[in-house]
């Protein structure tokens, strides 16, 4: 064989075969020690198998304590951030998370309406895990007329949930009140799918989906683990990314209620407040 033949040869076979995954774009709040927020939702996403992308609305200097430090991102930032991924990865899914003022909810409302964006999920970030009000109060009103009407599906957790069905705290506390909630939300904002989280609640970790009037309920075990930093975010993330690979809601739901089930199960152990989860799990199973 001649050098010319072998040199082609070699070319050949080292040839890339190029393929293309599901993506999903992640609009929410950094969390700098990562167990939430858009470090959460990439994990996720890539544990799930898809490509994730992202659109920061706001820097957070937190930890497993606490929020001390917030930076807003301007609207035209974020815009510009928004219409550079549709413009060249169109995803296939969307994740929204913590957004901090009502403009910025605009902004995001506006360009997915503009790119006609579908398979949205929003997870109603208010309060962080560690107390801390992560959203204005005065948003709420503009999630519910602007942003939600567009979207697939919501997943407050309960004192979300009772906030978004205008109700008193402390109201959902049975599967008759939880599914009224989610009737409440579902006729304000549009008709948009709603999920809520019943981690907050007194029994078990069961979550109630309403979908075009339909009730199911995902239920499961509550895990005796107090690491739970970035649960909602985790879930939304995986939802979002069983929907960019075409799976109905119910089972997108599902899936990631399982997925999420094994992050929190791993046990894993970092930090001295609530603490981040291990989002790789499955891949540390298959090593051992």
């Amino acid at each position: 064989m001649t050098n010319t033949e072998s040199t082609t040869s070699t070319s050949e076979s080292n040839s890339v075969r190029p393929y293309r995954l599901p993506t999903v774009l992640s609009i929410a709040g950094s969390d700098s020690s990562g167990g939430a927020g858009i470090q959460a939702d990439l994990k996720t996403l890539m544990a799930c198998g898809v490509y994730g992308m992202s659109a920061v609305t706001s820097l957070t200097a937190q930890n497993t304590t606490g929020v001390r430090a917030t930076a807003t991102t301007s609207p035209d930032m974020l815009a510009a951030q928004i219409d550079a991924v549709f413009e060249d990865i169109r995803p296939d899914a969307i994740k929204i998370g913590m957004v901090p003022n009502a403009k910025l909810i605009e902004v995001i409302a506006n360009r997915l309406e503009h790119f006609q964006a579908t398979n949205i999920v929003v997870d109603s970030v208010m309060i962080a895990s560690s107390g801390d009000r992560l959203s204005s109060k005065n948003s709420v009103d503009v999630l519910c007329t602007k942003l939600l009407p567009l979207v697939t599906l919501v997943t407050p957790n309960i004192p979300e949930a009772e906030t978004l069905s205008e109700t008193d705290s402390g109201t959902i506390c049975d599967e008759a009140s939880t599914v009224e909630a989610a009737r409440r939300i579902a006729k304000r904002c549009g008709g948009c799918a709603v999920l809520i989280k019943g981690g907050h609640g007194q029994n078990g970790a069961n979550d109630l989906l309403l979908d075009n009037g339909q009730i199911a309920w995902f239920r499961h075990e509550r895990i005796a683990n107090p690491n739970t930093h970035g649960t909602g975010c985790t879930l939304s993330s995986a939802i979002a990314a069983g929907l960019a690979k075409g799976q109905p809601l119910a089972q997108a739901v599902q899936n990631g209620k399982d997925y999420l089930t094994g992050c929190i199960a791993a046990g894993l152990d970092l930090g001295a407040g609530s603490g981040p989860m291990d989002h790789a799990w499955q891949w540390r199973n298959r090593e051992n």
